[in-house]
């Protein structure tokens, strides 16, 4: 019997591989780093603190790294950015440079996560919201677990759909129809329906998302090293050069010129 590549215990406190951030917990296990949205109180919502430590773990590529697996605490994988934070950074400076900054980060995390040299998986259970949508889907592997659920609600919140640069990594891997219908209407969509659009790429109960990272894992091991980071950087310029513009780069401005407008409509009144 295969010995599981992703520890039993991953809230060991005697494991010398294991990390605390403030909102990451980071467990290396050879050749394997797993990072763990940890802050489950909250229902792992992205704010300026998480991606901060994001990006100080995506930023530090260490070349023995081979594979990076995306996980969270808890019962949702994420439920979307920091509502409160963002209205804090509004109200501070209606002008939205706060959202633009935060925007810039967002931008460099989902960027980091799909260039890095390391095979990266998102492990997904209950809910990936907004954000936490784009987590995952900037993950070259993605597994759920059947009761998962993803939505981009921002619509409904008087915003675009501009976080991270998703939406051409959502149109190049769902399909532009089929896209555009998920976001004007902000409905959930299940596991079953995400698996048919390859949002994921499988999907099992939840108690064995475990085994079905491991089973990515053990041949991506296996493989020459050279050989997989050249293959993924064909991959993601190959699907770059499908779109004859990547207009995300504006995403940032987009937020921040939106909420602004929608924040003086709102205090003016």
């Amino acid at each position: 019997m295969n010995t599981p590549l992703l520890s039993d215990d991953p809230h060991d406190p005697d494991d010398p591989d294991d990390r605390i951030l403030k909102t990451l917990r980071t467990r290396r296990q050879g050749p394997v780093l797993t990072v763990e949205l940890n802050v489950p109180e909250q229902g792992n919502v992205v704010g300026e603190a998480m991606l901060d430590d994001l990006l100080s773990v995506l930023d530090d590529q260490d070349p023995s790294v081979r594979v990076l697996v995306l996980t969270a605490a808890g019962q949702d994988f994420c439920l979307g950015g920091d509502r409160d934070e963002f209205a804090g950074h509004l109200a501070q400076d209606p002008t939205g440079n706060g959202i633009r900054v935060s925007g810039v980060k967002a931008r460099r995390v989902c960027d980091a996560l799909m260039s890095h040299p390391a095979v990266t998986i998102a492990r997904v259970q209950g809910r990936a919201i907004g954000a936490g949508f784009a987590l995952a889907l900037a993950c070259d592997l993605r597994v759920g677990a059947d009761t998962a659920t993803f939505r981009l609600p921002e619509l409904a919140l008087g915003l675009p759909t501009a976080w991270g640069g998703l939406l051409p990594r959502l149109v190049s891997e769902a399909g532009a129809a089929s896209v555009r219908e998920i976001i004007l209407t902000g409905r959930p969509l299940a596991a079953q329906e995400a698996f048919g659009l390859s949002i994921l790429q499988r999907v099992v109960p939840e108690d064995a998302l475990d085994a079905a990272v491991d089973e990515w894992v053990r041949p991506l091991l296996r493989r020459s090293l050279p050989a997989v980071r050249v293959t993924k950087t064909l991959l993601n310029s190959l699907s770059a050069s499908t779109r004859l513009a990547d207009v995300s780069v504006l995403d940032p401005e987009l937020m921040a010129a939106v909420a602004g407008e929608v924040h003086h409509m709102r205090t003016t009144r």
